[in-house]
């Protein structure tokens, strides 16, 4: 008999062979003892596993242990695994003769697939992935054509926010917690005490699906709800609106239980059937099948010393302030608080406050790559290795050099306060650069450029920029003011 070994992000149907093949589930302490995850995140990860054990009962053999390794030598016969979704997972299992399915049950494009698109071409660019993926899957196409006669609508998907406080749709479908939450919580409650594990952020209540019946209710909610009005504001961020019109199931997909062609084959249905609109449907497709294929991709494509590029020479400590979540009220700046509140609270924000508010005050303080990356992977619920070495390492912090984006997604405040309404409480105003109230990201940016303009200067996106920079009159006070503020909260 060979059991399949579940690894927690790989909790839904597809990972077995058969509906009665045999399983194994693992929960290993020692996970959460190496890293400081959040809360939320364990609490999210341990009850996926154990609902899953509840679904399968006598099918499958729960095993609490210290490591992986211990967890298998108390498993009699033969293991199987599909395709881990990490390089460590990946080295583990190899490495002891476990047998791999080599297939990538959780996503629409296996490795072989994309290494056949990557030959012979002379640049590597999500939109030309996209179109591929959109062609190969069938999706959103009308014969050879785009369905509309256009593969990219996102001109009509970069609306500011309302000037409201909350942008006015239905929340996400919201699961109810059960018995094996209590425990879970316990559990963790213990671990604290006895010094076990150290974690992030508050827990609860759980928010995000840990069985496949709750993730395709949230999925049908999100479809029928939400779908409609997610285009147009995407991009934009409202203090008292985490959600906006997000379909927040990352964190279901990530773990196993909703496949990603399944979410898009659904969003296009609701275009199909007239009730959302062509820009929602494609920015919604383009998220799942497009960036988040394409992530995945690259995480397997980059060489192995990756992790280690630092193109933009940032070796500054992250700061004890942001990476444990405590000190959000010791933040002056509205923007960079309310995030860091809305990570403490749930372990989530959607994905332009990760970009232009954490990873952009990180890209321009210089922080080290490493630190920023692990940081985002442990303080994330839908945070794993592979979403958040390249989005972290190379779309935010520009550490790769170019692959992952052809300049630095670095922002001075206006773009903030074009794109959300965290500027008008602040105590800082993003039009002003140097004196009590300069708001920290246009002062930033410059101090930023400054800093990292020998790097940039080969690097045509960033002419203007950096022409703008040697214009600037008051930049040695810029710098000055910078160089005072330092990594304290701003």
């Amino acid at each position: 008999m060979t059991r399949r070994w579940l690894f927690a992000d790989q909790l839904g149907p597809q990972f077995l062979d058969t509906p009665d093949q045999q399983v194994l589930l693992v929960e290993s302490a020692a996970v959460f003892r190496r890293r400081r995850f959040h809360r939320a995140k364990a609490h999210l990860l341990l009850s996926g596993l154990r609902h899953r054990a509840a679904e399968l009962g006598a099918q499958a053999q729960y095993v609490r242990a210290d490591t992986y390794d211990e967890a298998l030598e108390q498993v009699e016969g033969e293991v199987s695994v599909v395709q881990p979704t990490s390089y460590a997972a990946d080295r583990f299992v190899r490495g002891r003769g476990i047998e791999v399915v080599a297939d990538d049950r959780g996503f629409a494009t296996t490795r072989e697939e994309f290494a056949g698109w990557v030959q012979g071409r002379k640049r590597l660019l999500m939109e030309d992935f996209y179109r591929w993926q959109r062609h190969r899957l069938d999706l959103l196409m009308d014969g050879a054509e785009p369905t509309g006669g256009q593969w990219n609508l996102d001109h009509d998907n970069r609306e500011p926010p309302p000037k409201r406080a909350t942008l006015g749709v239905p929340e996400p479908w919201w699961p109810v917690e059960d018995e094996i939450d209590a425990q879970v919580r316990e559990d963790l409650d213990r671990w604290q005490r006895d010094g076990v594990a150290t974690f992030l952020g508050d827990d609860g209540p759980r928010w995000a699906p840990v069985t496949r019946e709750e993730s395709t209710a949230a999925l049908a909610h999100f479809v029928e709800h939400r779908l409609a009005d997610f285009g147009p504001s995407e991009d934009a961020m409202l203090a008292a609106d985490p959600w906006m019109a997000h379909s927040a199931l990352s964190p279901a997909i990530n773990l196993g239980l909703l496949h990603p062609l399944e979410c898009a084959r659904a969003a296009e249905q609701a275009y199909r059937d007239g009730t959302a609109p062509l820009n929602s449907v494609e920015g919604y497709v383009r998220q799942v099948i497009g960036w988040r294929e394409w992530i995945w991709s690259i995480y397997w494509h980059v060489p192995s010393d990756y992790r280690s590029r630092n193109a933009l020479d940032a070796h500054r400590e992250l700061p004890e302030w942001f990476a444990s979540l405590d000190a959000a009220g010791e933040v002056t700046a509205n923007c960079l608080s309310s995030v860091l509140t809305d990570v403490r609270e749930r372990g989530w924000v959607h994905h332009i406050p990760r970009l232009m508010v954490l990873g952009n005050y990180a890209l321009q303080r210089g922080w080290d790559p490493r630190e920023v990356t692990a940081w985002f992977h442990e303080a994330f619920v839908d945070g794993y290795d592979w979403v958040m070495l390249p989005n972290v390492t190379g779309m935010s912090l520009h550490a790769d050099g170019g692959l992952m984006a052809t300049k630095p997604y670095a922002s001075g405040g206006a773009y903030i306060n074009r794109m959300s309404d965290y500027c008008g409480p602040c105590a800082y105003d993003p039009k002003v650069r140097v004196g009590p109230t300069a708001c920290p990201f246009t002062a930033g940016y410059w101090a930023f450029l400054d800093r990292t303009a020998p790097a940039l200067r080969g690097n045509n996106r960033m002419n203007q920029p950096l022409a703008g920079l040697t214009r600037l009159k008051d930049l040695p006070e810029v710098l000055e003011q910078e160089r005072v503020r330092g990594d304290a909260p701003p």
